[in-house]
């Protein structure tokens, strides 16, 4: 079922406060998938999600590759028989402040805060699409 990103019914946004592993999708150069699991945050006021990852990964890699205009890509979680799909552009995020609200917004979310990493840096997505049944 189709929900706007930026306005989700209350079940749609406890079901992305809960602890949940997610999955990201990013394209790889050559267009084919690449899922991997990750820690998820969800802020519709903003419009976005978020992905704290390691600069040398293969998923910052892919978005990396697809330019300026940012690449297309999903992030999901499942439960059962509920689950719930981001879609949108996403973009690499390096500046400490970014970095940083990122890593605030995982700790409250997973419940743990990360261990400092020099090389972590933020995947943004601008959402455009969900969908899901929470």
């Amino acid at each position: 079922m189709a929900t706007d990103p930026r306005n989700p019914s209350d079940s749609y946004l406890a079901f992305w406060r809960e602890k949940h592993v997610c999955t990201l999708t990013t394209p790889r150069p050559d267009g084919t998938p690449h899922v991997v699991a990750v820690g998820v945050t969800y802020d519709p006021e903003g419009g976005y999600a978020r992905v704290i990852a390691n600069r040398h990964s293969r998923k910052i890699a892919n978005v990396l590759a697809a330019g300026e205009e940012g690449a297309r890509v999903a992030v999901c979680q499942v439960d059962r028989a509920r689950w719930a799909t981001l879609e949108g552009v996403a973009r690499i995020r390096t500046e400490p402040e970014a970095v940083e609200d990122a890593v605030a917004r995982y700790a409250e979310r997973y419940g743990r805060t990360p261990a400092p990493n020099p090389d972590r840096v933020v995947i943004e997505v601008a959402l455009t699409r969900a969908m899901g049944r929470a």
